[in-house]
């Protein structure tokens, strides 16, 4: 009994390192691996909302400010779906992940610029952020991951932007729908919108 106990209190140690709340730690995977897909749970504490601001938001390139809005609906994609978190990361303007040192979990890998929100009864959703470069060949584009309330979770296609000259050179596989969004001037931003579908393009989304 004591071992099992030592083991218990060793596995959550490790989880509220990585930042993970054991109480987080629980979802089932679909649509196959993905890795980092787990980073949807390590928002922690605290209380997620329909908009998140990232950091650097307010920092002084006015003309790279980017709002990414949309709506997510259920597979039937008509019905607004309320109460999923998306969790998105991405590259800075020069293509890096960037980290301050203090990361943890996945942050590591993803940097700082990254978030998370909850959908509202209208499965509306926005990010204020900063538009990400892109590195080597690729287009420049924002990674989001889906928890569903019933603890479903999986990666959909990555945003792309019209503008990119590499956007449409097949890197699209439609998960969730196309991410290839166009960019429009807002208020002193840019505004990317898109809506997502739940489970759309998502391999064995259906099967118990």
């Amino acid at each position: 009994m004591k071992t099992l106990y030592c083991i218990g209190i060793t596995i959550c140690t490790l989880l509220v390192c990585a930042g993970i709340h054991p109480s987080q730690a629980q979802g089932t995977l679909v649509g196959g691996p993905c890795e980092g897909c787990e980073a949807v749970f390590e928002y922690g504490d605290r209380t997620l909302t329909p908009v998140d601001t990232m950091p650097d938001f307010t920092a002084d390139a006015e003309n790279s400010r980017l709002k990414v809005t949309g709506t997510i609906y259920r597979p039937d994609g008509e019905t607004p779906a309320g109460d999923v978190i998306l969790y998105i990361y991405h590259t800075n303007a020069e293509g890096v992940y960037p980290t301050r040192g203090d990361e943890s979990g996945w942050g590591r890998r993803h940097g700082y610029l990254r978030g998370w929100i909850k959908t509202d009864a209208d499965g509306k959703f926005s990010f204020y952020t900063r538009k990400p470069g892109s590195y080597g060949s690729g287009p420049a584009h924002i990674h989001g991951m889906i928890l569903e309330p019933d603890g479903k979770y999986y990666y959909i296609e990555q945003y792309r932007f019209l503008r990119d000259s590499n956007t449409d050179k097949g890197w699209g596989d439609h998960r969730g729908g196309s991410g290839v969004v166009k960019l429009k001037e807002g208020k002193g931003m840019l505004v990317a919108e898109r809506d997502i579908i739940l489970g759309k393009n998502i391999n064995g989304y259906d099967i118990e």
